[in-house]
């Protein structure tokens, strides 16, 4: 879990400072109708890290194996109103999610990583393996806004 929330931190002082040399229209524009833009891209990251928040915390207290929370990731960045708010905003917002992402990755007893999880379709996984796809999640997302 070390190299997981040292990259965890990293990203919390790195994206920052690129989003930041970015403006808020080239972050606003919309590549291809029904997609998102970057800023709704990285509202959909703070969405992720609500999302799995509750995951990483109901599972080490829930009953084994504990089922993932579900969510709608289209209609939670369209009723968030992520294009319509300032980079700034979702940025502050992002940041402070990860921070408590972080802490609660760094409080996790070693045994209750192997805790079983429920992701649907009859497959069990790790809360390690919720963990790490977390953040395999994280870096796709930010890739794609950071490509161009």
């Amino acid at each position: 879990m070390e190299a997981i929330l040292q990259h965890l931190n990293f990203r919390i002082t790195d994206v920052p400072s690129r989003i930041h040399t970015y403006s808020e229209l080239d972050f606003s524009i919309r590549t291809r109708p029904n997609s998102w833009s970057k800023k709704e891209i990285l509202g959909h990251l703070c969405d992720s890290a609500l999302t799995n928040l509750q995951r990483f915390v109901r599972s080490q207290y829930e009953s084994q194996p504990y089922s993932v929370l579900k969510y709608a990731q289209n209609h939670w960045v369209e009723l968030m109103n992520y294009q319509n708010l300032s980079i700034d905003h979702i940025l502050a917002l992002w940041v402070m999610l990860n921070k408590q992402v972080a802490e609660v990755i760094a409080n996790i007893p070693e045994d209750k990583l192997l805790y079983l999880c429920d992701i649907g379709e009859e497959k069990l996984v790790t809360l390690e393996w919720l963990i790490k796809d977390y953040v395999e999640h994280l870096e796709h997302h930010l890739e794609q806004i950071f490509s161009t």
